[in-house]
């Protein structure tokens, strides 16, 4: 059991995230593909592009939105393309400045996918096209090969500024 003093000195301040508001943003689908890709052998090639955004609301309130973009292809031809954009506002509080992008690219996003995740899969039911559910996404590790990128360039651009 641990006694408690009062005292604040010696304990760390924990940071806190809570979700205040998710919500879809934008939604877009496109089939120019239909009705004849119905007709052809169905062979897909999927390609997800993702990316996200974040802005202060000020308060220590956080807007972040993440952007699925879902591109279907069969036999070369487009059969569908679904945009969603899922955003959410977060209360953000606690951290350091410093790991405040980190936050907003990694676990507001985390947050977020399963909603546009579902939100992909309804449309394209919805559309008459076979269930698309989409794989997790380990968005602390793109943030990281984000960064990397970033750090490359810098290199990169550091000789050329001399």
């Amino acid at each position: 059991m641990t006694e408690a003093t009062g005292s604040t000195e010696g304990r760390q301040r924990t940071g806190q995230l809570a979700i205040q508001k998710v919500y879809l943003k934008d939604l877009s689908y496109e089939a120019p593909g239909t009705p004849g890709v119905f007709r052809e052998d169905w062979k897909p090639a999927v390609e997800i592009e993702l990316g996200n955004k974040a802005s202060s609301l000020g308060n220590d309130m956080y807007e972040t939105v993440l952007a699925v973009t879902v591109t279907v292809k069969s036999a070369d031809k487009v059969a569908f393309l679904c945009e969603v954009q899922q955003a959410g506002i977060f209360h953000i509080s606690g951290f350091p400045e410093q790991a405040m992008p980190a936050i907003l690219a990694t676990a507001c996003p985390n947050v977020l996918f399963p909603f546009a995740r579902e939100v992909v899969a309804d449309v394209v039911a919805k559309a008459g096209f076979p269930q698309l559910l989409l794989a997790p996404v380990n968005f602390e590790s793109l943030y990281a090969q984000e960064l990397q990128r970033k750090q490359a360039e810098a290199a990169e651009e550091a000789p050329k500024a001399h």
